[in-house]
């Protein structure tokens, strides 16, 4: 008599963190596209976000729509050090790494590609890097906003890049970002009704209009 097959859990999460830098002139760069992407969480939800000492960030927390009880985080540690913000949450909550959703920018994508994944390494960002280590753990969900490569930009030129990482959208990129932000909203409300992996299939399809 063969066994059933076990039915894998649903990985719903339970705190979404967005990185970025936090100093002013770091707004509505294209390195802060995660904490863009936690305000438009936040107006949508009409969460209160306020600076949290212990947590290191900023921090809020409500009933998501049709989901259950969901946190938000932007640390303000800097980006290379985020996963500081990230693991006093989880350790006060006492949450699995799991149900953890990140939020970050993707160079490698194209401009307004979203892809959300269950897992997976930090893929030379900096801000994953230093969850991945605080957390000991990389089996966590995560979304990424493409954010595009500079023109002509060869991988070697490290200026260029950094210089596109940290610059501001240009007004049509903005209109653009406001598009994929408010998709990315509805892509998270997704992984609440149906869990990351199902989620997966619409926020990695989805093409923003240009």
């Amino acid at each position: 008599m063969t066994e059933a097959p076990q039915q894998q859990a649903l990985v719903i999460p339970q705190l979404i963190v967005g990185l970025g830098n936090p100093e002013p002139k770091y707004d509505k760069t294209r390195h802060n596209i995660g904490f863009a992407a936690i305000d438009a969480l936040a107006r949508a939800w009409q969460f209160p976000l306020s600076e949290h000492r212990k947590f290191k960030g900023q921090f809020g927390e409500g009933l998501a729509p049709k989901g259950g009880k969901i946190r938000l985080l932007k640390p303000l540690t800097y980006m290379n050090l985020s996963g500081q913000s990230v693991q006093a949450v989880n350790n006060w909550y006492k949450l699995s790494p799991e149900s953890v959703l990140v939020i970050y920018d993707d160079m490698d994508l194209p401009l307004g590609k979203t892809r959300l994944r269950l897992s997976g390494s930090a893929g030379g960002h900096n801000g994953m890097k230093s969850i991945i280590s605080h957390l000991n753990n990389q089996n966590f969900p995560r979304l990424r906003i493409g954010i595009g490569k500079p023109k002509g930009a060869e991988e070697k030129e490290n200026g260029k890049t950094v210089s596109h990482v940290l610059g501001k959208f240009s007004a049509t990129e903005s209109k653009l970002m406001d598009q994929v932000l408010d998709f990315v909203v509805e892509c998270v409300e997704l992984t609440f009704k149906q869990g990351v992996e199902k989620a997966m299939n619409r926020c990695n399809s989805w093409n923003v209009n240009l």
